[in-house]
């Protein structure tokens, strides 16, 4: 039911964006402003948006889409003005309402919450009945507030989120007992927590001096997966003294709380944009709130809008348990971006201030191979596999990485050993497989063996064009020629601009005697841009023929190998 009207609300501004331009608009700063909101270009799109708003200012759908794109940037200061706009010209928009709800958070104006609902400024029943109980508590009203969240938790499907901030607000005045006898009680269906509810439930219950089940609700609610914020609150848990109760304190961070919870409902099913509308609402009222922080970037990268995720994730605090976390975030955005040095730059400076994370380590390794700086990367991810625990679930990856920069270096038995290291952690990976197959086969090395790993990947990834590629290969070198067509030819329908698989089926045409359509294969692997050495060997295969080029190399003859010379 709950998460029904949520992500109802999709639609709802679908249909309120929908409106018609009315008089006169500026066309030209209409149509910048509609392509740049289809590339989720925010600045773009608000700037433009805003200038048509000069030429048109009573315009719904300019009014609307100003306000979301300036929202959307972080800007909730300037979308204010324009959702007090779009409410004073009798305009319905579910995010106007939600805009003005948060600035009145913001702000403390709690009676102006009460005024709005009254008004019918509605952003849907659950966000309706929560924003009020905690309104009522923002004006020191406890008993109402009480009666609000117990509104809340009769509402159908949604009794786990009243109860869930009733015990908020309960704990925040510390009453830690009233707060843990709802967390204990029982619930249709469970308690189901999210990660803020369930590091409120152990820090309630260790102010009410019971660790040991705070210990056993972290671990029950996260098992393995703890992160930096988790792990340091499990290790205060475990000293056994009381750790201070700080999960949601006030009626804003309980409201931004929701719109939090709110925006993890919606990212399975809503549109990023319409998403991100909540996740900033959240980081407005709760700039400190980190996983909320983290949500906003990560959406912002979906986006591909790189340099607003880089300004979300460099907002996390040095002093915050997951600053790393947002670093690596923020490396990854600047590499995403194409400022590789910018990346490395950060990790480098990352490796400095966390130097016992192998994650980190193992990102710049990623960073440097990408760069082609293969040496350092292989130093940098020998560093993390001497960090990383024996037993841990990254290191074949680190091992196969470090095999592809090493491969790259012509280090072949050091490549070698560590593609047989992740193998051995993990056996039959397809992509390990087929690149140590493929790199035998390319050396002319213990092909049988190569032909098998390949067989094994090509079973486990029948439509990935390069394992296919590999098959066909593979069977080529072998001399099984009418295979390899049929193999190659698969590839070259999977990836039918490749290079290297073109090149690799005219060659498989050449043995089999189909010489034009050789050449042409040829044709088209020179038009896809291969390397320039390729380039240079497919040139000379196209003036002189393969066996020519063959015999130059100091290799047999496909004539000769197929027993006519």
């Amino acid at each position: 039911m709950i998460r029904r009207s949520v992500v109802g609300a999709v639609t709802a501004l679908i249909f309120a964006s929908a409106v018609p331009v009315s008089a006169d608009p500026d066309i030209g700063a209409y149509l910048a402003a509609r392509q740049a909101g289809t590339e989720n270009n925010f600045a773009q799109a608000s700037r433009y948006f805003t200038k048509g708003l000069v030429a048109d200012p009573a315009n719904a759908f300019l009014l609307e889409n100003a306000m979301t794109s300036l929202l959307a940037l972080g800007q909730a200061d300037r979308a204010l003005p324009v959702a007090q706009s779009i409410v004073d010209r009798g305009y319905e928009s579910q995010i106007a309402y939600l805009v003005l709800h948060v600035g009145h958070a913001k702000d403390g104006n709690w009676a102006d919450i009460f005024n709005a609902q009254e008004m019918g400024h509605s952003v849907g029943p659950l966000v309706d009945g929560l924003l009020l109980a905690w309104a009522h508590l923002g004006q020191g009203d406890m008993s109402s507030a009480i009666a609000g969240f117990d509104a809340v938790i009769a509402a159908e499907g949604a009794a786990v989120y009243g109860l869930t901030h009733k015990a908020y607000a309960l704990a925040s005045v510390g009453d830690f007992e009233g707060a843990e006898a709802i967390f204990a009680s029982g619930v249709p269906g469970g308690m189901r927590y999210s990660r803020q509810s369930a590091i409120a439930h152990a820090q309630i219950l260790s102010q009410l001096e019971r660790n040991t089940d705070a210990v056993a609700i972290v671990d029950a609610v996260f098992g393995g997966q703890l992160d930096p914020s988790v792990a340091a609150l499990r290790s205060q848990l475990l000293t056994d003294q009381a750790v201070a109760y700080d999960a949601v304190r006030t009626p804003t961070q309980g409201i931004a709380d929701l719109l939090h919870v709110i925006a993890g409902l919606l990212e399975q099913d809503a549109p990023d944009a319409f998403t991100l509308m909540y996740a900033r609402a959240s980081t407005y009222l709760w700039p400190e709130n980190t996983p909320a922080v983290l949500m906003t970037a990560g959406l912002l990268e979906k986006m591909q809008q790189y340099d607003l995720a880089n300004t979300v994730y460099a907002s996390v605090s040095v002093d915050d348990p997951s600053f790393a976390v947002a670093e690596l975030g923020r490396a990854e955005v600047l590499r995403e971006a194409g400022r590789k040095d910018a990346a490395i730059e950060v990790l480098e400076a990352l490796t400095r201030s966390h130097p016992d994370l192998p994650e980190v380590f193992a990102t710049k390794g990623d960073t440097l191979r990408q760069t082609e700086r293969y040496g350092e990367a292989v130093e940098t991810y020998s560093r993390a596999l001497d960090l990383y625990d024996d037993t841990h679930s990254s290191r074949w990856f680190v091992h196969y990485t470090r095999g592809i920069s090493h491969h790259k270096l012509d280090q072949w038995p050091a490549a070698e050993a560590d593609f047989r290291a992740a193998l051995a952690l993990r056996p039959d990976h397809p992509q390990i497989l087929n690149y140590l197959g493929y790199s035998l086969v390319e050396r002319g090395e213990k092909l049988d063996e190569a032909l098998a790993m390949i067989e094994v990947a090509a079973a486990a990834r029948p439509d990935n064009g390069a394992i296919v590629d590999s098959l066909g290969w593979v069977y080529f070198q072998l001399g099984r020629y009418d295979e390899a067509v049929v193999h190659l030819e698969r590839a070259a329908s999977l990836e039918p601009v490749d290079p290297v698989i073109n090149d690799h089926l005219g060659d498989a045409f050449w043995a089999v005697g189909r010489a034009i359509e050789a050449r042409f294969q040829w044709q088209r692997a020179l038009s896809f841009a291969p390397e320039p050495d390729d380039a240079l060997r497919i040139r000379d295969k196209l003036l002189r023929g393969l066996d020519m080029v063959l015999l130059d190399e100091g290799l047999t003859p496909i004539s000769v190998a197929s027993g006519n010379d």
